[in-house]
């Protein structure tokens, strides 16, 4: 009966987390199917309806010349529920070029990141060198501080080397910030690796950069694959730091463009949450084919005798 009773309270924990959770991307997806005139003048509610109208002819939807109440007061009956702020995304606005931009800016980062995450955690890992426990040391100090104080060095480093308003300055913060914890996890991952392979392989021939490029690296493919997942993200979804290193509209990354939906005294909910929704479809998608490579334990077990 006690076991019981715990089974229902996990359960039932577990409902209301996902449903906490799910609230959010519900309400964002409610929002970008409403028509501009939806909710400018009501709540952004998820469970918004449409303009209430006197249904004379008793067909269940609104007829020309039928009275309605004109919530927004444009004159016409509202559905409050459309793909037009989707339409309009890709039409009229820059949408397209700001995902360009991302997309660039992000492979450059994640490719970067990992090229140099698996060489220096495998540096760190396997070799030992003057300076190597400082080295581990400031790498992992620099996760005790928040990106955002170090904008005003990076700032003025990229202005000395004329990289303000470009991808490059933003690619070498990006990768800069997002390297230490790469690093880090990559070393960690390598250290569960048995030196016994590579010595194994030595005595079939293989020097030190084939026994990591052909036996090490396919073996850390879980952690590879968690690097790549943390580079891209750090820069897919980065706003503070492109909002001060990118000033020209045509090189916006996709939060820069979101952003610029909003006004001074108005947003366009339904074209900002229609772009949030479609910004977060390739990030969905990535996590969901690589959710195979997430599962380790790879290595152990597997030393030639």
């Amino acid at each position: 009966m006690k076991n019981k009773v715990e089974t229902i309270l996990i359960a039932i924990s577990l409902w209301i987390f996902i449903l906490i959770i799910m609230f959010p991307i519900l309400n964002i997806i409610s929002v970008s199917l409403r028509t501009d005139n939806a909710f400018q003048t009501k709540s952004l509610s998820l469970f918004e309806v449409a303009e209430k109208f006197t249904d004379e002819n008793k067909n269940g939807k609104y007829d020309f010349g039928e009275q309605f109440l004109d919530s927004n007061q444009n004159s016409k009956w509202d559905s409050g529920s459309s793909m037009k702020s989707y339409l309009e995304l890709f039409s009229s606005t820059p949408f397209l070029k700001w995902t360009y931009n991302s997309i660039i800016v992000s492979l450059i980062v994640t490719l970067t990141g990992v090229l140099f995450a698996s060489i220096g955690g495998y540096a760190f890992s396997r070799f030992k060198f003057k300076g190597r426990q400082f080295g581990l040391l400031t790498i992992l100090s620099t996760q005790m501080f928040p990106a955002t104080m170090l904008l005003l060095p990076f700032f003025i480093l990229l202005s000395k080397l004329q990289l303000i308003d470009s991808f490059i300055g933003l690619i070498i913060i990006y990768t800069s910030t997002a390297l230490p914890f790469c690093i880090w996890q990559m070393k960690s991952y390598y250290d569960t690796i048995p030196t016994d392979l590579e010595e194994a392989s030595r005595l079939d021939g293989c020097n030190q950069y084939q026994s990591f490029y052909k036996i090490i690296l396919p073996l850390a493919k879980p952690a590879l694959v968690i690097t790549a997942l943390f580079s891209f993200m750090t820069s897919w979804s980065e706003y503070v730091i492109a909002a001060i290193v990118l000033q020209n509209p045509d090189l916006y990354t996709l939060p820069l463009g979101l952003k610029s939906f909003q006004a001074s005294l108005s947003t366009q909910w339904g074209l900002y949450a229609a772009g949030a929704v479609v910004v977060s479809i390739p990030v969905t998608i990535l996590f969901i084919s690589l959710s195979r490579f997430l599962v380790s334990g790879l290595t152990l077990g597997s030393v030639k005798g």
